[in-house]
């Protein structure tokens, strides 16, 4: 079958960790001081985050030659997607990130970043399920992709120049897999030709945890919110900035808010600013912190 696409303060970056699944959100934001020579590229693979959650995360930081000595915000917390299956993998698109969800909320939660496909390739919303392992996938070139490089072979052989990594998850959409890569510095962009790319180290780990027949759903959930303890939440994600599409944003997160009966509780100000950053990450947007915990 043919594949179509190819805050506390820390010192030392973390392996992939698992998760407490609690009130929806999981993860705490990080700091990390910029060393010589480094990049927010090598720093996000540092903490297993894509190049776009570093970047949003840090607007005003250069990506390429961040100043050293610069305090970065690392942002390993995270609102998780609303979906009604578990156990599944779920990916949230306009995040480029998986998350691995347990069957009972007191499981634990594991999350990865990724490539997903690029403009005029956007990778597939909907349901799926994983319905083959493959272990060193060999990558049998769409004829579109060698009508534009007519050097490259029909199919590629497993190893260091093919772009499906060392192992691979094929869905019911057999034209989508979930693989590896010979490319990290794309995970955290629009980098595929609609399948989802890993790190290496992540896809091999993702491999023996998910079995054949796992659901699979792939939601665009660019906004989500949450309440954690006395606080509430709301995390803003864009694939490409649109300010004209702020308002309406803000629309949905006021009804997001009402259904979980935390519209009352929010500062609307600050609402409204964290919609027109985008920052990626968790923003506290609580009026008044009340006496009692917040409705789940």
């Amino acid at each position: 079958m043919a594949v179509i696409c190819a805050i506390g303060f820390v010192l030392m970056a973390t392996d992939a960790a698992s998760y407490p699944y609690t009130d929806g959100y999981i993860g705490e934001l990080q700091q990390y001081k910029v060393r010589d020579n480094e990049s927010l590229i090598e720093i996000a693979r540092k903490f297993d985050l894509g190049f776009n959650a570093i970047v949003a995360a840090n607007p005003e930081i250069d990506p390429i030659i961040p100043k050293t000595g610069t305090l970065l915000t690392i942002p390993t917390a995270w609102i998780l997607p609303f979906v009604f299956t578990r156990p599944a993998v779920v990916i949230n698109i306009p995040e480029f990130r998986l998350y691995l969800l347990p069957q009972e909320a007191t499981g634990e939660v594991l999350t990865f970043p990724l490539g997903i496909g690029d403009e005029g390739n956007d990778t597939p919303t909907g349901s799926f399920t994983v319905t083959e392992k493959i272990v060193h996938p060999a990558w049998h070139v769409p004829a579109s992709i060698r009508s534009l490089e007519p050097e490259l072979p029909k199919i590629v052989p497993p190893g260091a120049e093919n772009p499906m990594g060392s192992h691979a998850l094929r869905l019911s959409l057999e034209s989508v897999l979930i693989h590896g890569t010979n490319r990290p510095w794309g995970i955290g962009r629009r980098s595929s030709h609609g399948c989802l790319r890993l790190y290496p180290e992540d896809i091999a780990r993702l491999y023996r945890l998910v079995p054949s027949g796992m659901r699979v759903v792939i939601v665009n959930q660019p906004l989500k919110v949450s309440a954690k303890g006395k606080k509430v939440f709301v995390e803003v994600h864009s694939l490409v900035p649109d300010p004209q599409q702020d308002e309406s944003r803000v629309g949905h997160a006021m009804q997001l808010l009402a259904d979980r009966k935390l519209l009352g509780l929010i500062d609307f100000a600050k609402l409204i600013q964290a919609v027109k950053d985008k920052k990626g990450v968790p923003i506290d947007i609580t009026l008044i912190p009340p006496a009692e915990p917040l409705p789940r």
